[in-house]
């Protein structure tokens, strides 16, 4: 047996006996109300102690060390078990955000934290008035002599009201142009002055949060890369959370993937009819293929083959997958999805949440923008932006500088 092949098997044998499997588990998941908290938490720390968090982050902040393969072969071997969401953003954006810009302080401070599921993060980015377009911010932050000051307001944060810590962009320096003045910060959540309220979407829970920011004090360590210097970290940022999004693999914990939906169109709806069996057919045909596209990605990884601005491709296929995959639902089980009915209430939730998982992480239109000018080299659109006009010198549509 190899190593790869041994690690698998422990890995299967470790979740057996730790995780529920899909089909047993198969539930609505907005990433862990305070309710399921505590024992995301007692999962994750198991994880972290049986070596299976981290993978491939160095061992010197609490990882394993290993090669991108032993990451592939894990997300292939957990595809069928229920995991935890609410440390998402911490494995898949910020930790490794730190990992290329934080100081070695920062690293040896807030990575095993992640890791270890003692700590949860948010990435604090979206404003009321600026939606995708995160170079607008007016959140700011002003240097003193105790630290960074932060006033502002930020919304659709998720996980903000469940996190312990966030990395917020704040402007710095209005005085120049909008991409350039940003900084990004490590803000504590429980932080005096700063007050996070939920929000309720339409499946009735709140996996986001809606942040205003009063006079918060944070040190002047808390940078992450460099001052002034945000709107790199950010990209660096979003080009994590769009390769993890893209890369996930195929996992039979999505209520809107093909094992469940057969299941459903068995129960509710009219698995005979032509429709059925061309729509399941096709929705097994492009989980495959989004599924070989993340293996693809992660082989040019361990290729040592930049991802780049591809993660685009993935993050955009999985959220039309999404958004057709709910049309699907909705057509072979017709009004009964609208029923409350407890064998229906995952796909009804998946259903509802699709549109919002085709604006977070970028939307649709930027990612097709991304993959247009990075990917296939086509001319970038000129756009309507004043490049060169300080900050503040701009004007908004709400009539405000």
């Amino acid at each position: 047996m190899s190593e790869i092949d041994d690690f698998r098997e422990r890995a299967r044998l470790w979740l057996d006996g730790h995780a529920r499997r899909a089909e047993e588990a198969l539930r609505a998941d907005s990433g862990e109300e305070a309710a399921d908290l505590a024992e995301a938490r007692r999962f994750q720390a198991a994880l972290f102690e049986a070596g299976f968090a981290g993978l491939t982050w160095p061992r010197e902040y609490g990882g394993q060390g290993l090669g991108i393969e032993y990451q592939v072969a894990w997300n292939e071997v957990s595809a069928g078990y229920r995991l935890p969401t609410v440390f998402s953003l911490g494995l898949g954006m910020i930790g490794p955000t730190l990992l290329e810009l934080g100081t070695e302080q920062q690293k040896r401070r807030y990575l095993p934290k992640i890791l270890s599921g003692e700590e949860i993060w948010c990435q604090i980015f979206s404003e009321p008035g600026g939606g995708s377009d995160v170079a607008a911010l007016r959140t700011s932050a002003t240097r003193t002599d105790e630290g960074w000051v932060i006033n502002g307001q930020k919304v659709w944060t998720s996980v903000g009201h469940l996190a312990d810590l966030g990395a917020v962009l704040v402007r710095t320096d209005p005085t120049v142009p909008r991409h350039q003045g940003i900084t990004m910060l490590i803000v504590d959540m429980r932080a005096p002055g700063l007050t996070v309220r939920p929000l309720r979407i339409a499946t009735g829970e709140a996996p986001f949060a809606e942040e205003f920011f009063d006079n918060v004090l944070v040190p002047h360590d808390a940078v992450i890369g460099e001052v002034n210097q945000g709107w790199a970290a950010a990209v660096v940022m979003l080009r994590n959370e769009r390769i993890a999004l893209g890369t996930q693999g195929r996992s039979q914990a999505n209520p809107l993937s093909f094992e469940p939906m057969l299941a459903a169109v068995h129960k509710h709806g009219s698995i005979t009819s032509d429709r059925a069996r061309t729509g399941l057919a096709e929705l097994y045909a492009r989980e495959l293929a989004l599924a070989e596209f993340g293996r693809l990605v992660h082989e040019e990884a361990i290729a040592g083959i930049p991802v780049g601005a591809r993660g685009s491709v993935g993050k955009l296929a999985g959220t039309q997958q999404a958004l057709w995959a709910a049309d699907l639902a909705e057509e072979l089980l017709g009004e009964t999805i609208a029923i409350e009915n407890d064998d229906l209430a995952a796909i009804r939730w998946a259903s509802l949440y699709a549109t919002g998982m085709a604006i977070a992480g970028g939307s649709t239109e930027i990612q097709r923008n991304i993959i247009g000018e990075r990917v296939l080299g086509l001319p970038k659109d000129g756009g309507i932006d004043a490049k060169d006009v300080p900050f503040n010198r701009l004007r908004f549509g709400d009539g405000n500088k």
